[in-house]
């Protein structure tokens, strides 16, 4: 099997039940797919919502990985792990089990009827900016973009690590 050397990275939060469980359920499931091959996890974060305020505090993660799927097949098999965790769309920016969200795919730009890439709002998101610059390393096509990005100050929202919390993975 030949995997893609372009990093995907994926923004995923939770902030209906067990944040941590749900988290660590949606990275398990990304293992378990013989087509993804997780290459970095970020730290958990706690946010503020985004959008609508009226809900719980958010745990994020970004999570790096190769893959073989093209990017419509990979948005399946998100939808599928956002299935497993109950996900249910009642409310746009509402509550969520979990939510699982393509933002960079290398330099590339993507834009079909159920994806863009860069996610289209990822600029102005720090609960999606942090936890990839995190990870990005020296990734020179994705972390200039996050970089920039930050330099916006786009997002005032409150954002902190959540301390003595990771996400393993097999990687």
């Amino acid at each position: 099997m030949k995997i893609v050397s372009e990093r995907v990275y994926l923004s995923i939060g939770s902030n209906i039940g067990d944040r941590l469980a749900n988290l660590t359920q949606a990275v398990s499931l990304l293992q378990a797919d013989s087509a993804i091959q997780i290459q970095a996890v970020s730290s958990v974060y706690e946010t503020q919502p985004w959008g609508n305020l009226d809900q719980a505090n958010f745990y994020n993660i970004a999570v790096s990985i190769v893959t073989t799927l093209n990017p419509e097949n990979l948005l399946e098999q998100l939808h599928k792990i956002e299935q497993a965790g109950h996900r249910r769309r009642l409310k746009h920016w509402g509550p969520r089990t979990i939510d699982l969200d393509v933002v960079y795919w290398g330099d590339r730009k993507i834009h079909t009827a159920d994806l863009v890439v860069p996610h289209p709002r990822a600029h102005e998101r720090n609960f999606v900016l942090l936890p990839v610059q995190e990870i990005a390393g020296t990734d020179a096509k994705v972390k200039p973009q996050v970089d920039a990005a930050l330099q916006e100050k786009a997002d005032t929202s409150w954002i902190k690590k959540v301390k003595g919390v990771s996400i393993s993975y097999d990687g």
